[in-house]
């Protein structure tokens, strides 16, 4: 197939500027060369983050014959047997190291492999275009942007999470799946991080944008997605560098797109400014064909593919291409390669552990038909409130000045072991997302809320950008202080049954607890027997799906009895006593299942939405299926019309 050279014409990341511009290529005296040989230009003024090609400014040999070139937009056929256009070496083009108006800068340092220690970057030479007189007026992005930029994430997976979100996204669109799995860079044999959807794919203009920073094509609230930063974060923050290939059929034209984003590169390379190169491609189906999308002319995409081929794990075109064979009609394929070491040396992915704990409640609910396939295997969703005893459920009703009343129901209850398994605190989600796991808002050094664990999903506050924690806003603080309460709260109420004192209780009933303790020694807790019947089941059914007339009835006798008890006062006797504990467990019990009624129904109101929406999109693809299959008719019919006589 085709050879490959040091060359470095790519998609400028943060310019709008179609100008020839001289990047520095392998080493720093070609970076000299290049702008040497590169005239200056006249100067344009941009706009800041825009993701177009720049052109190239180096010298290529004139075209084989039988290659035709053409501009903006063009298209070129790929043909196995034409070489690849290899660009003429700097150092050919009449440079000499001994010129004495060139300034040779030391080559840029090599890459650690510690994601902590990698953020120091040296340029290698600067653009003198960029601070010359009446040069280019444009925000350049230095390349170390990428590393602090991913350093928002802590930890690596919550750097997959941010991937994640993409493919969830992508259901919209139609995904099934997202698959995650090791990849084997061919070039040295390492472990690389590979992660596929079958989403709508990207168009190459969606690609560019995905890219860059700062933009989002996602405009729904309903979607995780919502800042046009995560990508970069998270895989900036996996590995050095990452290789993305995306199939997309819009307007029926089926394109292939292939963009790396690679901070070896930038680094080996002692760029200035944060380029990504970028090819683009045409399917034929009919003939398994590819046609060369050329944006600008044949030797920018010769450029940008003599890049990917030097720093991506794939050493010629074909290699390239032949990673859009499991694609499908549409999808996206990500490659993080040369992954980051922790500070003992060892990879920070464990590609060999099971993982399946985190991604298991990383969603709420995983959308219907859809898969997370991790290592091969399905990933099965947990919820955590099958976890816990003695479960209740709390209405929290934040108030917000100016929007509509907005609600949340929390899931509380006591972790299956407590209080040997020391475990407490609130998975908060944000639109189905884990944002914050157990988050301990009881801190005391008496043990007060031990094994207290929540569940709740709170849509009316914001997350950070990179979805592990929320903004601290008014909002967020009002959330914290009423679930410390809540956690106090259901703590007083209920600590005696996994084995506490409660001094809550009456003296007889605290008692009574002590001698069922002392008798049981270590197991748990014996309930007293007037509980028994009250106490709401700890099972995975324990929340009921439908309210039968008997349940229904058996609440309204509850009802009754509750404002019957606000009438009376309290007993000083032990019978008495019994009597009070038992009827508030009667009413807790009364409490979780109206909650969860109202839960219930609000998530079929939910689900027959979503039934009309998906309703009125058959019929829209229905009434398209029937436009097209009419327009084929017609022009079959104007085929079988036309007198086409045969030459002889």
């Amino acid at each position: 197939m085709r050879s490959t050279a040091a060359a470095a014409d790519v998609i400028d990341l943060s310019s709008d500027d179609d100008d020839e511009v001289p990047v520095p290529s392998t080493s720093a005296a070609a970076a000299a060369a290049a702008r040497r040989v590169a005239p200056s230009t006249s100067p344009r003024d941009v706009t800041p983050y825009a993701l177009v090609d720049v052109k190239p400014a180096l010298l290529y040999p004139l075209q084989p014959p039988g290659v035709v070139v053409g501009g903006s937009g063009a298209l070129v056929p790929v043909k196995e047997e034409l070489p690849l256009l290899t660009p003429v070496p700097l150092l050919a083009a009449g440079y000499s190291p001994s010129t004495p108006s060139t300034k040779v800068a030391l080559p840029a340092p090599r890459l650690c492999r510690q994601f902590w220690k990698s953020g120091d970057y040296v340029v290698a030479q600067r653009n003198p275009d960029a601070d010359a007189p009446g040069g280019r007026n444009r925000l350049r992005i230095n390349p170390r942007f990428l590393h602090s930029n991913a350093t928002s994430h802590k930890w690596a997976f919550g750097a997959i999470a941010e991937l994640l979100d993409n493919a969830i996204d992508e259901v919209n669109t139609g995904a099934t799946f997202v698959r995650v799995n090791e990849f084997t860079n061919p070039r040295d044999g390492s472990s690389s991080l590979l992660i596929q959807d079958d989403g709508g794919g990207m168009d190459p203009e969606a690609l560019r944008r995905c890219m860059s920073f700062g933009f989002s094509d996602k405009q729904s609230d309903a979607l995780i997605g919502q800042y046009g930063n995560g990508f970069k974060t998270s895989t900036m923050r996996l590995g050095a560098d990452v290789i993305v290939f995306t199939q997309n059929q819009n307007n029926w034209v089926p394109t292939r797109s292939i963009g790396l984003l690679s901070y070896t590169f930038l680094m080996e390379t002692g760029c200035d400014d944060v380029l990504v190169p970028t090819v683009d491609y045409q399917y034929d189906i009919s003939t398994a064909s590819y046609t060369q999308m050329l944006r600008h002319d044949q030797k920018l995409f010769s450029s940008n593919l003599a890049i990917l081929l030097k720093w991506s794990p794939f050493a010629s075109e074909a290699e390239l291409l032949k990673q859009f064979d499991d694609i499908g009609e549409h999808g996206t394929k990500i490659i993080v390669f040369n992954l980051w070491f922790n500070d003992d040396g060892d990879m920070e992915l464990d590609f060999n552990s099971d993982k399946k704990a985190y991604t298991s409640v990383l969603y709420l609910h995983i959308p219907d038909n859809f898969r997370i396939v991790l290592r091969g295997h399905d990933v099965e969703s947990h919820n955590v409130i099958n976890d816990l005893m003695y479960p209740e459920c709390v209405l929290y009703k934040p108030q917000i000045a100016g929007l509509a009343e907005l609600s949340a129901i929390t899931t509380i209850g006591f972790v299956k072991g407590a209080p040997e398994i020391d475990v407490q605190g609130f998975n908060v989600y944000h639109k189905n997302r884990l944002i914050a796991p157990f988050w301990k808002v009881a801190n005391n050094s008496y043990g007060k809320g031990r094994g207290v664990v929540g569940i709740l999903e709170a849509n009316f506050i914001k997350p950070t950008h990179d979805k592990q924690d929320f903004e601290k806003s008014v909002l967020y603080q009002r959330l914290e202080s009423r679930l410390k309460e809540m956690t106090y709260e259901y703590w007083d109420l209920h600590c005696h049954r996994i084995g506490y004192d409660n001094k809550k209780l009456p003296k007889s009933s605290r008692a009574l607890n002590r001698a069922n303790q002392m008798n049981a020694g270590s197991s748990p807790p014996i309930v007293p027997r007037q509980l028994l019947a009250a106490d709401i089941p700890t099972s995975s059914c324990a929340v009921p799906t439908f309210m039968a007339p008997a349940l229904r009835q058996k609440q309204m006798g509850l009802k009754r009895n509750i404002d019957a008890l606000g009438s009376k006062t309290d007993s000083a006797d032990q019978d008495g006593s019994h009597l009070d504990v038992s009827q508030r467990r009667r009413f807790n019990e009364y409490r979780t299942l109206t909650l969860e009624n109202d839960k219930l129904r609000g998530e079929c109101l939910q689900y027959e939405e979503s039934a009309k929406q998906l309703a009125l999109k058959e019929q829209k693809l229905r009434s398209q299926i029937a436009l097209e299959r009419k327009k084929y008719e017609e022009l079959l019919q104007e085929l079988r019309s036309l007198d086409v006589k045969t030459e002889k």
